[in-house]
């Protein structure tokens, strides 16, 4: 009997321990609410209200000593219970000031820490080391499970070669289908968005600085994160020599000195399209910046790139020269423009080396002249020839007056690359020089951290109509990414184009390229996206044939005090107005369908106002240029008529 009693006992003390505990955490007004399972792992589900968004979906990470958060026999030591209600000021972003109010929890486990944040727009979850030493991350398991097939909007990874689509430029338009019909083999890079029980659904991460960086990849209704391992060994080569190509890779994707968190997994919930527009959480969630940045200046970039150095009735040969970018400076003093950008082509080609400069282009001279103008200058950099001068690159060009460097082509997102993003901040902020990510990875955060980091391509900008065949959607597109891609942080989409088409009449030309949609669609995406760094894309030329757009578009700001999302529905239109001082900026887009908005600006409050407005003209759908430029009262409701591809856009004024 005694033994009998004892087995009996040990065998209900197994059933208890393996009994699963909930820990729930919810938002402070209840409407998210997370509930992280253990049970010899840890998995967490999402539900707003009473409807369940996401789960149960696991949480794991194994190191190369073996350590696990969840796979072996979790157990959670203790936990803490933590608030946060604060307005937080936000420099160089699309509000001057951001709500912060979550509800926390943190579940300690042997090894790791497991922290929650559960807000009112979604929640995020991220991974805490213990270790007092050196170690390395061999896995991390990051699951999204919905609780059916939701309909998504997937970027995936644009390299045609599936076995290596760890190199990427994060370029690429949406596939838009269910998740059980993901692409088999293929992973998608973030953020990628679903539409699940009636709610729009967005995952991304933030927190991004020494890690690699989330794919996702589709099984059933169900997505798995998937990172790159780290670069065992790197060759020069790619793009006129300017890329470290990784050759192999080691068994493990992040190696650490010691402990620091990894980076937030991040879910965005929205009931209406248009509150994905307001979310902050991917800049609430990245670490916040040290020391003063009060010397960023934010503005816009007059860009000899996209309309390739084409300017005329000029008495000298246009290219890349001191006399043209003379010209550039000049239209950018004449026309309030902060930068000129020389883009690439002013440092010797397929040398790799920021110190030799081709012999048309004198810098010091440039810089001087510029400067008597009160335009600063910005140098394009490849990614190798900037990683591998990088402190005496900033040093001898900040000296000299540059104002920062785009540097471009990195075109990965391992942790050895996210690493230089870092470095590359820091090292650019030291100096007191902008830096502006191209051939980049989405934001993650670091432009809280370093707010010097001014802004990010990862994005089908503009700049792809020099080349793109003619049954590229970019119109649709451009009513898609402010949902998605532009959620996550500023993007360098280089709007501004004067030569302007429809669906019929685009084609692509490398040296005169044309925008699709109107010209109207063009000015209001100065108001729909969001670049603290925004170009003007066209030849200053181009903008002096057409002196009313270019004035408006060059008197706009490029940070906000204040944005309030208007209406939108994803890939079909969005409208959202921005506050600067006292001046408010309305925009508008339409995908195809010409369309008849409604915008309610009950927001301006009580007093008299006026508008500027920029509207397509009646002839806007056979001849894409045709615009209407006129002002009006304003009385609480204004109704904004796009033609298809169309735009509206509005100055308001006391």
């Amino acid at each position: 009997m005694k033994k009998i009693f004892t087995l009996t006992l040990a065998f209900a003390c197994i059933i208890a321990a393996a009994k699963p505990k909930d820990y729930t955490v919810t938002s402070p007004g209840g409407g998210t609410k997370v509930v992280v399972t253990v049970n010899n792992s840890v998995s967490w589900s999402l539900y707003q209200g009473e409807d369940l968004l996401l789960g149960p979906s696991l949480i794991d990470i194994e190191t190369s000593a073996g350590n696990t958060l969840g796979t072996k026999g979790a157990k959670v030591l203790n936990t803490k219970r933590s608030k946060s209600l604060q307005m937080i000021e936000a420099p160089v972003y699309k509000s001057a000031s951001v709500l912060e109010n979550y509800s926390a929890i943190t579940l300690s486990f042997k090894h790791f820490n497991l922290e929650i944040r559960a807000f009112e727009d979604g929640a995020a979850y991220r991974i805490v080391p213990k270790s007092k030493g050196a170690f390395r991350v061999k896995s991390e398991t990051a699951n999204f499970t919905f609780p059916e097939n939701a309909k998504a909007w997937i970027p995936y990874v644009n390299n045609p070669d599936v076995s290596n689509q760890f190199s990427s430029s994060f370029e690429s338009q949406y596939s838009v289908h269910n998740l059980s019909a993901w692409q088999k083999g293929h992973l998608a890079f973030l953020p990628v968005l679903a539409e699940s029980a009636g709610r729009k659904i967005l995952i991304t991460e933030s927190g991004l600085t020494n890690y690699p960086g989330m794919y996702l990849k589709g099984n059933g209704t169900s997505l798995e994160g998937v990172f790159a391992p780290y670069p065992k060994t790197r060759v020069q080569g790619g793009h006129n020599m300017l890329e470290m190509l990784v050759t192999e890779r080691e068994d493990y994707i992040a190696a650490f000195d010691k402990a620091e968190p990894l980076p937030w997994r991040i879910v965005v919930v929205a009931d209406d399209d248009a509150k994905l527009l307001e979310t902050n959480l991917p800049w609430l969630l990245a670490e916040p910046s040290t020391g003063d940045y009060s010397w960023v200046k934010p503005g816009k970039v007059a860009w000899d790139w996209w309309n390739d150095w084409n300017i005329w009735n000029v008495p000298f040969k246009a290219g890349i020269n001191n006399d043209t970018y003379k010209y550039y400076i000049d239209f950018a003093s004449a026309k309030g423009i902060e930068y000129v950008i020389l883009d690439e082509g002013w440092a010797v080609n397929l040398k790799a080396d920021l110190f030799q400069v081709v012999p048309e282009i004198n810098l010091k001279e440039l810089v001087e002249y510029a400067s008597k103008r009160g335009v600063g200058l910005i140098l394009w950099a490849g990614y190798h020839a900037f990683d591998r001068d990088m402190e005496k690159a900033c040093k001898v060009y900040s000296e000299m007056g540059i104002k920062g460097f785009k540097v471009d082509f990195m075109n990965a997102d391992d942790q050895m690359m996210v690493d230089f993003y870092t470095r590359a901040a820091a090292t650019c902020a030291k100096y007191g020089l902008l830096v502006d990510f191209h051939g980049a990875f989405k934001p993650a955060g670091l432009q809280r951290t370093y707010p010097n980091v001014i802004n990010y391509e990862g994005v089908y900008g503009l700049e792809n109509m020099k080349w793109a065949p003619n049954d590229v959607d970019q119109v649709t597109y451009d009513v898609t990414i402010p949902y998605i891609r532009n959620v996550a942080g500023p993007m360098d989409y280089t709007q501004g184009a004067m030569r302007n088409s429809t669906k019929a009449q685009y084609r692509p030309d490398y040296s005169s390229p044309m925008s699709q949609g109107t010209r109207c669609h063009q000015l209001a995406e100065y108001a729909v996206f969001f670049a603290p760094l925004t170009m003007l894309c066209d030849s200053p030329s181009a903008y002096l044939a057409e002196p009313e757009c270019t004035a408006f578009i060059a008197g706009f700001p490029t940070v906000w005090d204040e944005t309030v999302a208007l209406a939108g529905k994803v890939g079909e239109y969005v409208a959202v107005a921005r506050r600067s001082g006292d001046v408010w900026y309305v925009g508008a887009l339409t995908n195809w369908d010409a369309r008849t908005l409604d915008l309610d600006l009950s927001f301006l409050g009580e007093g008299n106002w006026k508008m500027e407005i920029f509207e397509d003209g009646p002839n806007a759908a056979k001849a894409a240029q045709d615009f209407v430029h006129r002002t009006a009262p304003v009385k609480g409701t204004v109704t904004a008529r796009l033609a298809p591809g169309g735009g509206w856009v509005a100055r308001i004024t006391r």
